[in-house]
């Protein structure tokens, strides 16, 4: 069931239309990332569920109420918490004072507030920090007071606006765990933004991609990650390699097709849409550094094994990164870190069809 609903969602800034008549749901409960490059639309969206940006078209439903078309709902009367990128605590307050602002100024009663507080705070780590200012805390501890903030007035939708960006790698990649189980346990909706790819991977239910104020895909991070619709998709979710070429041959009854490739040799790839299954259509063939296969002597009678030549070998501890060479065309593949084979040498890769994505 959809608790959140962007229906045609149209914001324009000047010439350049930030968000391009978007619709998308959310269910209710789930975490959905909004996830693209800085520019892609993503934070205006947001703002626009927020309240904080008025579209020039569409609407956005929040638990079947409209927020424009009937007339605007200010933020504050939408039932939201939002966690923003540079924390927003209040310096001058300190942690008790920052997770009650809000309650203040509902002119809820005093022992409510105290017993609110207290609870969000325990539930987030913070109990015995009530009496610190923000300045007198670590970063992570900071943007958990943002978060039980947010939580406190029991929203029923939360939003995440690049919440753990200004935090060190270390620190960033436990809170995203530590959200998304303090998320879960509450049933909260939640639209979470990042740029970050493996963010988005590990806390969403479902991810949505967008580009030029475009959402170009949407469904979980392993249909994201392993079904690609678009070039932009397969190479901004992860690493891959594209290979050009031209459907060469149709082989319907197996699902199969053969291209010819940028490098002259057939390569076999399961059939992903008939649609596209044609002969002479010019298409990118996608295929991640982890799903290629090394052998160090020929396979014979296997298609999709090519013989490469190690150009760059860099050990990165539980595997080897190498950058092979196939007449020309640079292809990176991930190995065992026992490999022997160096720099100059020659290895043969297999290119497991089923693991082939094509794409237009």
């Amino acid at each position: 069931m959809a608790f959140i609903k962007i229906e045609n969602l149209f914001k324009k800034f000047g010439n350049v239309a930030a968000v391009n008549h978007v619709w998308l749901e959310v269910k209710q409960g789930e975490i959905l990332t909004l996830l693209g490059p800085s520019g892609c639309g993503k934070t205006t969206t947001l703002r626009c569920i927020a309240g904080l940006e008025k579209p020039d078209e569409g609407d956005v439903i929040i638990d079947g109420k409209s927020m424009f078309s009937q007339g605007f709902v200010p933020p504050s009367k939408r039932e939201i918490g939002m966690v923003f990128q540079n924390y927003a605590v209040w310096p001058h307050m300190r942690v008790f004072d920052n997770v009650a602002y809000g309650l203040k100024i509902q002119k809820l009663p005093k022992k409510v507030i105290k017993k609110k507080v207290a609870e969000t705070l325990e539930s987030l780590g913070l109990t015995g920090l009530e009496g610190r200012f923000p300045g007198q805390l670590s970063g992570g501890q900071q943007q958990r007071v943002a978060l039980a903030r947010a939580l406190v007035g029991n929203p029923k939708v939360l939003l995440l606006d690049e919440p753990l960006s200004n935090l060190d790698a270390k620190l960033r990649e436990k809170m995203r765990f530590e959200i998304k189980s303090l998320v879960r346990r509450m049933g909260i909706t939640s639209v979470y933004v990042t740029h970050d790819q493996a963010e988005a991977m590990v806390i969403s239910d479902r991810v949505s991609v967008m580009n030029t104020g475009n959402i170009v895909q949407v469904g979980t991070p392993e249909e994201i990650y392993k079904k690609p619709a678009t070039r932009f998709v397969a190479d901004f979710i992860g690493t891959t390699n594209f290979i050009t070429g031209e459907i060469l041959e149709v082989l319907k009854e197996r699902g199969l097709l053969y291209v010819h490739t940028e490098f002259g040799q057939k390569m076999l790839c399961k059939i992903p849409d008939p649609a596209m299954a044609s002969t002479n259509n010019k298409v990118n063939i996608s295929i991640r550094p982890e799903d290629i296969e090394i052998f160090t002597e020929p396979r014979e009678g296997r298609d999709n094994l090519f013989k490469a030549t190690i150009m760059h070998r860099a050990y990165l501890g539980n595997f080897l990164y190498l950058f092979v060479n196939i007449d020309s065309t640079m292809i990176r593949v991930q190995a065992p870190y026992d490999l022997m084979q160096k720099e100059g040498e020659e290895l043969f890769l297999f290119l497991n069809p089923e693991k082939c994505v094509l794409l237009p």
